[in-house]
C-alpha cells in the first residue's frame, strides 16, 4: 500500500464509514432512549455513572471532565442542571482550593439507578448482542488502542 496516497484504500474506507456510523449514530440512539425513558442525555447519564463509581461518589470536576471526554465549560453547565435537581453538590476541594469537587447525592444515585435498566438494555442490543465473544474482545482491544491515540493527540503528545 502506498502510504503517501491522499486517499484511503477500499478496506480503510469501508472501516472508516462503519466507524463514523457508530461514532455518530450510536450516541444519537442512546440519547433518544435516555431522553424518552429518563429525561436525560447519554452524556448526562455518563457523568452520573462516572461519579457513582468514584470513591465516596466524589471527584474533582477537572478529572470528571477528562474521564467523560468533555470540556470543563460543558461539564459546568451539566453540573448547574444537576445541582438544581439535587443530583450533585459542589464544593471547593479541601486539599487544594483551586479545584472543585462534585459529589453525587442520594437523589442523583436514585436517578442513575432508575435510568440504568433501559440504557443497559439499549447498549446490549446495539453493541454487544450483534457480536460474538471473540469479536467483543477484538473490538475492545482495537478501540482501546484508538482511544489511547486520540486522547494522547488531544493532550498534544
Amino acid at each position: 500500500m502506498d502510504t503517501h496516497s491522499p486517499w484511503l484504500d477500499d478496506e480503510q474506507q469501508d472501516l472508516w464509514q462503519a466507524l463514523l456510523t457508530v461514532v455518530i449514530a450510536l450516541p444519537a440512539a442512546l440519547d433518544r432512549q435516555l431522553q424518552k425513558d429518563a429525561g436525560i442525555s447519554n452524556f448526562e447519564y455518563g457523568v452520573l455513572a462516572r461519579l457513582s463509581t468514584a470513591e465516596q461518589a466524589t471527584m474533582r470536576l477537572s478529572d470528571l471532565a477528562r474521564m467523560c471526554d468533555s470540556t470543563q465549560p460543558r461539564l459546568s453547565k451539566v453540573m448547574d442542571r444537576f445541582e438544581a435537581r439535587d443530583w450533585v453538590t459542589r464544593r471547593p476541594d479541601p486539599d487544594d482550593g483551586r479545584y472543585t469537587l462534585a459529589t453525587l447525592t442520594d437523589t442523583g444515585r436514585h436517578k442513575l439507578i432508575e435510568s440504568a435498566p433501559g440504557h443497559v438494555e439499549q447498549v446490549r442490543r446495539l453493541v454487544f448482542d450483534p457480536l460474538s465473544a471473540a469479536q467483543r474482545r477484538h473490538l475492545g482491544a482495537a478501540l482501546s488502542r484508538i482511544a489511547t491515540t486520540v486522547r494522547q493527540d488531544g493532550e498534544g503528545r
